[in-house]
Order: C-alpha cells, then structure tokens, then sequence
C-alpha cells in the first residue's frame, strides 16, 4: 500500500529542489527495499552555497506546504551530502561531484522512479 503523504512529500521535495536549481532530481520508491524509509529524494547542486540554498529553500517549503519539519539534517556545515530525514522521505542534495563519486542511484536502479515533473 501506497503511503499518499510519504508521496505527497516526495514529489513536493522533488518540485522544490528543482525550484531552488537543484539538477538531476529523481524520486525514488524505496519503501519495498528499505525498512526505515519510503522514498528517496536526490538532487546535486553545482556548487557548496547552492547546495545549502536548496537545503534551505526546502525546508521552508516542506514547512509552508505540507507543514512537516525534518525530524533531523546532517550535512549541512559540510555543504557536501546534505541529508533531510523526514521519516517516511529522505531527501538527498548532494555537490554534484560527491553524488558522480557515490553514485548512490545505482545501488537502487531496480526500484521505481516517480515521475514528479507531472504528478
């Protein structure tokens, strides 16, 4: 069974990220894989001030939208691998040369991807 707000979440992270310049966003259904969380939410930044602008810009509007705060983020003062727990979605915003060295997506090429641009 689908979680409708996990989802709801994902794509509105995935919308957000791309607001704030976020690239390659992908939202991943990784709820049938993973015990501890539903979807991944992944995007790279150019550079270290864009990723905590995205970080940033989302939050606020995970906050305004949906009215959830993270129940946790690691990563910011790095400004590398910035990662927003949520519970049920985690989000990702990595500095693309960090995601290209971890390729994280690959290790989940087997589970489905949303397509958040439309839904």
């Amino acid at each position: 069974m689908i979680d409708q707000d996990a989802r709801r979440l994902a794509l509105a992270a995935a919308r957000s990220a791309d607001a704030a310049h976020g690239t390659d966003v992908l939202v991943l259904h990784v709820g049938d894989v993973l015990g501890v969380t539903e979807y991944f939410v992944i995007a790279s930044a150019s550079n270290r001030r864009l990723v905590n602008a995205i970080v940033e810009d989302l939050e606020q509007d995970m906050k305004d939208q949906l009215d959830r705060a993270p129940a946790r983020i690691e990563g910011v003062r790095e400004q590398q691998w910035v990662l927003i727990d949520y519970g049920d979605v985690v989000v990702h915003v990595f500095l693309a040369e960090i995601r290209e060295f971890y390729e994280i997506e690959r290790l989940y090429t087997d589970v489905p991807k949303l397509d958040w641009s439309t839904a």
